[in-house]
């Protein structure tokens, strides 16, 4: 699980690793498993402004 997927609006990086306390997300949640109304905590992109990143 040491995929990060990157906002292509503002560069914010998801880690499923870390998660996404500040929004409910606890660490380990895969990017795939976020609610689909979950959105980039920098700028409010949707989840389909983000990609896969290595």
């Amino acid at each position: 699980m040491s995929e990060k997927y990157k906002c292509k609006i503002c560069n914010y990086i998801y880690m499923p690793k870390l998660g996404d306390p500040d929004n409910g997300i606890e660490p380990g949640t895969s990017f795939e498993k976020l609610p689909d109304d979950w959105v980039c905590p920098v700028c409010g992109a949707g989840k389909g402004q983000f990609t896969l990143f290595e």
